[in-house]
């Protein structure tokens, strides 16, 4: 059943892996924008391998067994490299603080990452959160399916998106960016480079293999849930489409400040 959906996912991350998003990032501004943007969706992630780790371990007091250990012991390696890999220089760092790191380097704003994440702080909603800031209309609707598919509580359909939609999708995703971050020359570029490799060293090497032993098991033979995975991922892949269409716009027409 993984060949089978990944045969049909195929077309949809074939448009991911070349899309003119990647050709686009010439100048130092042109990754300030895209960097600005797709923060929101480094920062969700870590929203996915959460709920994964809740309903696949233990973290409840008193503790007991978990019901799937061999899926437990997955996320929990994924979670330890996501939440506690270490930076360029060697600092227990997450891969979201990395990239804030990598942002400031490169010059491009966190003010608006940082102001939605102390917003959290408040009563609303995550949904109504979202819809109440001023981000583009292409990131709140990538946003609200995270976390519509985080509140539907189904498991496999979490993991599915995680594993097709997310993290299988990394590896080759991101060194077509890398390819054309390194033709960049007016600015120090090391902390992304270095964000960018990691991801491609671990996620290719280790948490996507990983991964995908994870939606196998929480599966198995229910062909149900093999199908509301195989829709799952094909939407979580439609909406990284709408986001990288919608950052290549703005950096054909940025938007002026």
């Amino acid at each position: 059943m993984i060949d089978q959906i990944e045969n049909e996912i195929d077309s949809l991350k074939n448009q991911l892996i070349y899309h003119p998003l990647y050709k686009m990032m010439e100048q130092k501004e042109d990754l300030q924008v895209f960097m600005e943007h797709h923060v929101f969706a480094v920062w969700d992630f870590m929203s996915l391998v959460k709920k994964l780790q809740l309903d696949l371990t233990s973290t409840k007091l008193p503790w007991v067994p978990s019901s799937s250990p061999s899926a437990g012991r997955l996320i929990n390696e994924i979670v330890w490299g996501e939440e506690t890999d270490v930076n360029k220089d060697g600092l227990p760092m997450s891969h979201f603080e990395m990239y804030l790191q990598a942002m400031d380097q490169v010059g491009a704003s966190t003010s608006e990452i940082n102001q939605f994440i102390k917003n959290l702080e408040s009563s609303k909603s995550i949904i109504d959160q979202i819809e109440s800031t001023e981000l583009p209309h292409f990131i709140k609707e990538f946003l609200k399916f995270t976390f519509e598919v985080i509140g539907s509580n189904k498991t496999h359909v979490i993991a599915a998106v995680f594993t097709f939609g997310r993290e299988d999708l990394i590896p080759d995703m991101f060194i077509e960016v890398v390819k054309n971050i390194n033709k960049e020359s007016d600015a120090n570029l090391s902390h992304l480079i270095y964000y960018f490799e990691r991801h491609i060293e671990v996620d290719s090497g280790e948490h996507g293999p990983m991964a995908l032993k994870m939606i196998q098991d929480l599966c198995g033979e229910d062909q149900d849930k093999w199908n509301e995975a195989l829709e799952a991922s094909k939407t979580a892949l439609s909406h990284r489409i709408a986001l990288w269409d919608g950052i290549a716009n703005l950096i054909l027409k940025p938007i002026t400040k």
